[in-house]
């Protein structure tokens, strides 16, 4: 049990020092002694000072204050020797002010609880994950704000084209000499459920993605990783769940919301929302001593069905860690989101432009601060609430893990 602790805390830790951690790596097994329980929590709060405009309307006053704490609760069980279970409940967001569980699965490291060294050389590159959780496509999804955990976030927003969605899957990754291989299946859907009727569309078709890839500690001061992924769902009502599926919210408090219109939870984001779907993203990530480079180059392409609409999404992370242990950083990121909804439509462009600085006060407490503007330029916005749209501001948010 003890041991255990000390290997989940390890984990913690590495992630709150160095801002970034990608697929668990099978490098240390710990040595089981016994059912065991690891409970954590996350909170995140945040201080709003953002103005807003549209030139075609009337949007809600914003004024400066506190948004709604979030909180999540976390529970490891070490059910047997490479069996873990992972569970994470919302107990308050944006979206769902009363508790929610957002999904859990179960891990697949070794296989000995079949048989003592069962098929032991191929587990020793081989993790299962069987559940109900966020799928492993793209490598941004471990950089974004989870509700309440932020400590992994330099900046306080999530990516313009949030690619996060908690699906039924079962994904199989291998890794071994620095390459990365990931092959998954979801049942494409947000929502579960088994009924037939005018009110549900069960026109479904299950996901299919993956991700290829290179991770390489090369020195204790370098590090260098390149992956490409993908998600293909050709289903009539399921492709819109990709960059739609966080239950959460985002992170700038009713911007760009029209005045007397129910606030919108996932404002400052954007999905497509083509009903079939094929995405491509790939990032490039380096460490060299404490210069940090993250980017995402993703496409997201809509069916027959969606008129063959597309959109493309770049992203690019500049930080600088320094300090004793790197508990500082500051940095800045740039965001774009182009295209067209159809072929035939007008383009629609989005541009996010953010700097940060960080402060780790402990390994687990954080406090950080960031200016954000975003814009909306292209015809494509003609005559609707985002013609000639903005954001900007002050956003301060701590961010407490263990």
């Amino acid at each position: 049990m003890k041991k255990i602790a000390i290997i989940l805390n390890g984990i913690l830790i590495s992630v709150a020092l160095f801002g970034q951690q990608f697929e668990e790596q099978k490098t240390e097994i710990t040595e089981f002694d016994g059912l065991a329980v690891k409970v954590g929590s996350d909170f995140a709060l945040q201080f709003q000072s953002l103005d807003h405009s549209s030139e075609i309307d009337t949007l809600y006053d914003l004024v400066s204050n506190f948004n709604l704490p979030t909180a999540n609760l976390n529970i490891n069980a070490f059910l047997a020797d490479g069996l873990r279970l992972h569970l994470r409940t919302y107990l308050s967001s944006r979206h769902h002010v009363e508790a929610w569980v957002k999904g859990g699965y179960v891990k697949i490291d070794k296989l000995d609880f079949i048989s003592e060294g069962f098929l032991t050389d191929i587990m020793d590159k081989i993790s299962i994950k069987v559940g109900l959780d966020e799928i492993n496509y793209g490598d941004g999804h471990f950089r974004r704000t989870d509700n309440a955990r932020a400590i992994n976030n330099p900046f306080v927003g999530n990516y313009i084209m949030d690619a996060f969605s908690t699906e039924a899957f079962g994904e199989l990754t291998v890794q071994t000499n620095g390459f990365i291989g990931v092959l998954g299946i979801s049942n494409g859907k947000l929502n579960q459920n088994v009924i037939v009727t005018s009110r549900y569309n069960h026109d479904n078709k299950l996901s299919f993605y993956g991700k290829l890839g290179y991770d390489n500690q090369l020195k204790d001061e370098v590090r260098v990783r390149l992956t490409g992924s993908w998600y293909i769902n050709n289903g009539a009502s399921t492709g819109s769940y990709l960059y739609g599926g966080d239950r959460s919210g985002s992170r700038y408090y009713s911007v760009l919301v029209r005045e007397n219109e129910d606030d919108n939870f996932t404002s400052g984001r954007f999905n497509p929302r083509f009903s079939q779907l094929t995405a491509i993203q790939v990032n490039p990530f380096m460490k060299l001593f404490g210069l940090e480079f993250f980017g995402i180059y993703e496409m997201a392409m809509g069916g027959d069905n969606d008129d063959k609409g597309n959109f493309t999404q770049i992203a690019a992370e500049l930080i600088y860690r320094f300090g004793r242990d790197e508990q500082f950083y500051g940095g800045g990121r740039y965001n774009i989101v182009t295209g067209k909804q159809t072929e035939n439509t007008e383009k629609q462009n989005i541009n996010r432009l953010n700097f940060g600085l960080g402060w780790f006060l402990t390994e687990n407490v954080l406090a950080k601060v960031e200016y954000v503007r975003q814009t909306y330029t292209g015809d494509g916005w003609s005559g609707q609430l985002y013609q000639g749209a903005e954001f900007s501001g002050l956003m301060f948010e701590a961010a407490v893990s263990f």
